[in-house]
């Protein structure tokens, strides 16, 4: 690469690495994602994706977004009789969602999913563990 020449977009890189092709729409979905890391819904992503990509579909943006979590570049996160949203964090980690319909990454004590797979019974082992918390604020 030259001196002229621009360094490649990270977002390509992490595509590319895990085997998406680095298109504008899926750049723009997960800078989305990457930028506000509140968990949105696809509907919040096509909002926001929309204003910088006024002729994207909403059929894109879910089509992007479910490749980013087929590649585990991001992932869905599931509550009951709520939409979908998704986390771009991939450490483990648990979620709390509030009755406001806020979602929030919660760090897990060291060793606590190992600790929990070490209850599984003899042949089994878990591929994911997920931790949700489902509450309100305490604050006024």
């Amino acid at each position: 690469m030259t001196a002229a020449t621009a360094s490649p977009d990270p977002l390509s890189h992490r595509l590319t690495a895990c085997g998406l092709r680095p298109t504008a729409q899926r750049e723009t979905v997960f800078q989305v994602l990457l930028s506000k890391r509140d968990h949105p819904t696809a509907d919040e992503v096509f909002a926001r994706v929309k204003e910088v990509m006024p002729t994207i579909s909403l059929a894109t943006v879910y089509n992007c977004l479910e490749a980013l979590v087929q590649h585990e570049l991001v992932r869905a996160v599931n509550f009951e009789r709520a939409p979908t949203r998704y986390c771009p964090n991939l450490h483990p980690h648990a979620h709390f969602h509030d009755e406001a319909g806020r979602t929030l990454d919660i760090e897990l004590p060291p060793n606590l999913l190992e600790q929990l797979r070490s209850l599984l019974p003899t042949g089994y082992a878990a591929k994911h563990i997920e931790i949700n918390f489902h509450g309100h604020t305490t604050e006024s």
